[in-house]
């Protein structure tokens, strides 16, 4: 499964999740949908950003976990 670690640069960029709502354009509650591994999908556009916003790699926020059995 892919686990969304935007808590963790967020963390790390000492940037609060309204911050990044401002700099990214997308809406709070889509953010903690997000933040909070809720999400089905995230469009490459809203990764693009979140990356330029948090001055990070794709990698540092999506990270594949194999499932466990």
């Amino acid at each position: 499964m892919i686990v969304i670690n935007l808590d963790v640069m967020m963390a790390k960029r000492k940037m609060s999740l309204n911050e990044l709502s401002a700099k990214v354009g997308i809406t709070l509650a889509n953010l903690s949908i997000l933040k909070n591994n809720k999400a089905k999908a995230i469009r490459f556009s809203t990764l693009d950003a979140i990356c330029k916003a948090l001055d990070c790699r794709v990698e540092d926020i999506l990270e594949y976990v194999e499932d466990e059995v």
